[in-house]
This record gives structure tokens, sequence and C-alpha cells, in this order.
């Protein structure tokens, strides 16, 4: 495949996108050039002031361009509850936002804080954005995880890792959990008869804020991805006519294969029911076709 690039990105008017975390990192020039493009974007963010100058940046950038902020917290199931229902109509979504490398703590709801926010978030946002994304033919869900993923380990014994907490493990298990859930999303919605494509990227090692809660010195950083290639993965697997479901992209958009842990059908299966239960947010659109 050649270097793919944004300026390889279709004409997007008309169509309507969410890009969780867009204010900074990654998300920020994947909500950029979906905008350039032509489509609707909310820029969805945790902090209203990041938020607030994520969508002056992107007018700055875009003159006109259709970009709106709406406030979400992954961390928060009452708040990924609502976001939901500001949104009346969708064709993408990208499931971005994430932390990483954190000491332990929790979520609002009691989740472990890695876990919590970067797979059952973005478990509860899609499922309860699920009917307007089956509304729209040939709509996307694309999930930010990480080659971390390989490493990661999932002990529903202990999913909130009472038995030991390492930064680097927590992350790797969120990781895991996103690429097991990306994939599963395509095999129901494949039985289930929606027109959807999911697919997983990996956007390689970015310098974001996220990195800054991690060990790497200034000159480290240098050596690290920009955001804006950081992004690249994401905008092929949202926008390319050659993406197919159930696909993984790595930096420069080219296909990954995921562990074979993260290709299990049976751990994949049995994640997304105690997802289910835990946010109680159940999927019924895919069960009910």
């Amino acid at each position: 495949m050649a270097t793919w690039t944004p300026s390889s990105m279709p004409d997007l008017t008309g169509k309507r996108a969410v890009v969780t975390g867009a204010n900074s990192g990654i998300g920020l020039p994947t909500a950029l050039e979906l905008a350039r493009h032509g489509a609707h974007v909310i820029v969805a963010a945790r902090n209203p002031g990041k938020g607030e100058e994520a969508v002056r940046q992107i007018l700055r950038e875009v003159p006109g361009a259709q970009v709106e902020l709406g406030m979400l917290d992954l961390a928060d199931l009452g708040s990924v509850r609502r976001f939901a229902a500001g949104v009346s109509a969708l064709d993408l979504l990208v499931n971005n936002a994430g932390i990483g490398l954190v000491p332990r703590r929790q979520t609002k709801d009691g989740f472990e804080l890695q876990f919590g926010t970067n797979h059952l978030g973005h478990f509860a946002l899609t499922g309860l954005l699920l009917p307007r994304l089956a509304a729209s033919p040939g709509a996307r869900v694309v999930t930010v995880s990480s080659d971390a993923h390989a490493a990661g380990r999932i002990d529903f014994d202990d999913l909130g890792l009472e038995r030991g907490y390492g930064r680097m493990s927590a992350y790797a298990r969120s990781k895991l959990a996103n690429l097991l859930f990306a994939l599963e999303l395509q095999r129901r919605a494949d039985r289930a008869g929606v027109d959807l494509k999911s697919t997983a990227v990996h956007p390689g090692t970015v310098a974001t804020n996220f990195m800054r809660v991690g060990p790497l010195q200034p000159l480290v950083r240098l050596l690290l991805k920009s955001p804006a290639t950081g992004a690249v993965p994401s905008l092929y697997a949202a926008t390319s006519p050659d993406v197919r479901g159930g696909e993984y992209f790595g930096p420069g958009a080219k296909p990954m294969r995921p562990s074979a842990t993260a290709r299990s059908e049976e751990l994949a299966a049995r994640l997304w029911e105690v997802s289910a239960e835990l946010t109680g947010v159940h999927f019924e659109h895919l069960a009910s076709r």
C-alpha cells in the first residue's frame, strides 16, 4: 500500500462524527482533519476550557468548519449517558480518549481508573450511540488501542486490581480490552445484520499530554511521533474506502495482527458480557435483530 496521508480522505460533507478526547493529543488532529474534509464534528472533552480552545483552534485552521463541543467524562457513566442523549445522529465514532501510567485510582462508579475510562467508558458510549450509528449506512467505530495490548491480561476475579497494581500492566490490560471490544463489536454487528465497520488502531508512541505522566525526559520526547502523525491510523480507519470491519491498523495506516489473546472470541464474549453487566449498557439494538 502506498503511503496514505489525510490528503487522501474523501469528502465527508453531510457526515457527523464524535471524537472522544478531541481537545489534545491525537484526538485534536483527528477532529481537525475530519472537519477539514467537511464532517460535522463533535469535540468530546472532559475539560470545558480545553475543549473550547480545541474548537477555536479548529475554526482558526478551517474557517466555517462545522464543529461543536460536547462535555464527556468517560470516568463517569452518568456523564456518558448525558452526552449520548445529546447526540441526535451519527455516522462515525472515534473512541480516542485514554489515560495511562497513573497511580491506582477509581472512576466515579468505582472501577479501576484505566480500565474504567479506556474500556468501560467507551463500551458504554458506543452502546448508547449504537442506535444512531445503525441508522446510518456504512457507519464506523474506530477504537484506539496500542501494541501494549500484547502484554495485557484480564483476571475477571480481580478487575479492581486489588491483588496488585502496576501502572503499565493496568494500561496494557485496558488496551487489550479496547481491542477485544472492537473485534467483538464487528462480530456482533455482522451477526445482527447491522451495516457497521468496527476497527482498532495503534497510533505508535506519540508525544502527547498522555506521556507526561510517565518517566520520559524531554530529550526522549523529541524522538516520539507528532500527534498529527499518530492520528493517521485513526483517520485511515475512519474514512478509507479500502477498510474492512475487524481490521487493526498501526503507524502509517499499515495493517497489524492483534495478539493471540486479542483474537480470542471466547475471551471477547466474556469481556462483553461482564462489561454490559458493569455498565448497564446491553447493546439491545444488536440483540434484537
